[in-house]
């Protein structure tokens, strides 16, 4: 009898190249959330996600003495994945008294981080509660890009990758990922 192969949906969805679809606000890099939820509902159609209620209200937020918090729950095949994220403004700052809109871009935050849990953009916030790290140096970068060149990579991914080293967003701490993810999935 024929074993079927099993494919680990995180696998398959951390091997998918999302460097395209990054996008910065000021110093920090994001994945949309439509382009999450759009690649993560091609790959798994069933997947949902619940943004967490609070109160008789039933409110979208939860007001801490931190600071207001929203929660998101992606589930892919029947995994949950929960993120909580507190509401900030476009310089990673707790708002004070948040409005609907900042409420609801923390909420689609969430989401897009919450679906990072279960693999797809999960490289992007490796090291984001960690200091700065160093740049590559000249021979880390010849390597990297070498090896984009010898996978003929596309032209706009090896322009995406040289401005990730150039913003420090490929550094000396991620650099083995990076050229682990880029040998999976080239």
């Amino acid at each position: 009898m024929a074993t079927k192969k099993t494919t680990n949906y995180f696998t398959e969805l951390d091997r998918v190249d999302v460097t395209q679809h990054i996008e910065k606000k000021g110093k920090f890099s994001y994945l949309s959330w439509a382009y999450a939820v759009r690649e993560l509902k091609k790959r798994h159609p069933s997947a949902t996600w619940t943004v967490h209620e609070y109160g008789e209200e039933r409110l979208p937020f939860v007001k801490t003495e931190c600071g207001f918090f929203v929660k998101v729950t992606v589930t892919v095949d029947d995994i949950d994945a929960t993120q909580v994220h507190p509401v900030l403004d476009h310089q990673n700052k707790a708002i004070a008294v948040p409005n609907a809109f900042q409420i609801n871009t923390s909420i689609q935050r969430c989401l897009a981080k919450a679906i990072a849990l279960h693999g797809l953009g999960i490289h992007l916030y490796a090291g984001e509660d960690l200091p700065p790290s160093p740049p590559i140096d000249g021979l880390q970068q010849k390597e990297l890009l070498d090896l984009l060149t010898d996978r003929n990579a596309e032209e706009g991914l090896v322009d995406t990758v040289r401005h990730q080293i150039s913003i420090g967003q490929i550094n000396k701490s991620n650099f083995l990922k990076a050229m682990e993810h880029y040998t999976n999935t080239l």
